[in-house]
């Protein structure tokens, strides 16, 4: 039985990237059926007539048009579908859903729909930064709509920054992957942890690093998106919670590892992608060190080793535990890393050379190869962390 996709295309320069999309929709071996929505805006941009070519159906663009296939149209439509993309989702179509608008064909077909909504943003950077559009967005996941987040690039209006709209390949197997969920983690629990911890100097100041938590938040996605029940434990960052993980916060290194050790018993599968730190102040001030001089003046902290998590979960680890760390190196990567893997009793390690671009922290995307407990290497190319979130969990099923 044929899967319905709306595709909702509004006002962005972006558009034209959408005849791509529904192309391989239609290409696609799954039968796929492909309803397009344009918003007057998105008719500048990209014709409808493109879209109805590609997609071997009528484009829907005004609320007030009648339809001989449904008696109401938006009703109709919006009974229809099993999954709704907005693509690309301009700042006002955006802010259209996060308040409950319906003016127009697309936005009333939003507001029918029951069925799960995918938002893809594109838009200029400071337009997506804004703290307005941010709180829209913010709005909708916790009403459980999901979002793929925007590229780091060149942008149409010239600049170079947050808010391209991702490559049609990843927008296409995300469809892919919410039309037909793989299940080969249900009924497993997964532990994961991320983003970077920090160790107190004094009330005010703190011990971090470049960590963001985007590698341990994509495999916790992956993970939901597989069936499983995920726990992840965070550290600091700035990333908006998974949809369906259960999120523990946490701030330094020893707060960590006891909560990993806390939920280790009942979890098949444990992931450490967090960037702990190595290091603790010895002795945190009780109040703000004040600065009493310019240049001059010097501060010295005492700093003593953080507590070895992945080490302390290697060595409680269960019969049929499965336990995958990471090695984030600046050198002798290969190396570096297969001593650890020994070390923390891992059944494999991602390892990676941050010194590389598009494999450091703060990147959207991983350069990462994959060493197993027989010496066995596998290197994989540069891809997004979503998608070597996705080789980590396919592994991890492999070894089930």
């Amino acid at each position: 039985m044929p899967r319905t996709v709306g595709i909702g295309i509004t006002g962005s320069i972006a558009a034209y990237k959408m005849a791509d999309l529904v192309s391989r929709l239609k290409k696609d071996e799954q039968d796929i059926d492909v309803i397009v929505i344009m918003t007057a805006a998105a008719t500048q941009f990209i014709t409808p007539l493109t879209m109805k070519t590609l997609s071997g159906r009528e484009v829907l663009t005004d609320m007030w048009t009648s339809s001989q296939e449904w008696k109401v149209q938006h009703i109709g439509v919006a009974e229809q579908l099993d999954l709704l993309v907005i693509a690309p989702a301009s700042a006002n179509f955006i802010a259209k859903m996060a308040h409950g608008l319906g003016d127009d064909l697309l936005s009333t077909i939003v507001l029918a729909n029951t069925a799960p909504i995918l938002v893809v943003p594109a838009m200029n950077t400071n337009m997506y930064r804004n703290a307005m559009v941010q709180e829209n967005i913010k709005k909708l996941i916790n009403r459980g709509v999901n979002f793929m987040d925007p590229e780091t690039g060149m942008l149409a209006c010239g600049v170079s920054g947050e808010g391209r709209l991702p490559e049609v390949d990843a927008i296409y197997k995300q469809i892919k992957t919410m039309l037909f969920p793989r299940t080969d983690l249900m009924g497993k629990r997964v532990l994961i942890n991320a983003g970077t911890t920090c160790e107190d100097i004094d009330p005010v100041r703190f011990i971090s690093n470049r960590g963001t938590g985007k590698m341990g938040y994509a495999i916790a996605e992956e993970a939901v998106f597989r069936g499983a029940d995920v726990i992840l434990v965070s550290g600091r960052t700035y990333l908006p919670a998974p949809q369906g993980v259960k999120v523990v916060s946490v701030w330094g290194a020893e707060e960590m590892c006891d909560t990993m050790l806390k939920y280790q018993p009942a979890c098949d599968i444990i992931i450490g992608a967090a960037a702990v730190g190595d290091f603790t102040v010895a002795r945190a001030a009780e109040q703000k060190i004040k600065k009493t001089g310019e240049r001059d003046q010097t501060l010295v902290l005492e700093l003593v080793g953080t507590p070895d998590i992945l080490k302390n979960l290697g060595a409680r680890k269960q019969p049929g535990q499965i336990l995958v760390g990471f090695a984030a190196e600046t050198e002798n990567l290969m190396e570096n890393a297969r001593k650890k893997l020994s070390a923390k009793n891992l059944d494999f390690i991602v390892a990676n050379d941050i010194t590389i671009e598009g494999a450091g922290f703060a990147s959207d995307t991983n350069i990462v190869t994959f060493i197993d407990r027989d010496g066995e290497s596998t290197a994989l190319p540069k891809m997004s962390k979503r998608d070597v979130a996705a080789a980590i969990i396919d592994k991890v099923v492999a070894m089930l």
